[in-house]
């Protein structure tokens, strides 16, 4: 599992977004998105650098956390 520290989201449709966009990343099994404690976990085999791109593209900003 990788654990994404998520800045800039504000509200349910922030969330969803992200959310969203790491669900796509080839490789993505599964995902959830906290948004009060501004993080993600996602599982599967995707890069951690295609998760950061996935959530940079949609206006965030992410950093890999240790799980």
């Amino acid at each position: 599992m990788t654990v994404l520290k998520i800045s800039g989201m504000t509200c349910g449709h922030c969330r969803m977004h992200v959310q969203k966009a790491l669900a796509e990343v080839a490789g993505v099994e599964a995902v959830t998105v906290d948004l009060a404690a501004g993080r993600a976990e996602v599982t599967g085999v995707a890069p951690v650098a295609s998760l950061v791109a996935a959530v940079e593209a949609e206006g965030y900003t992410a950093l890999e956390v240790p799980a």
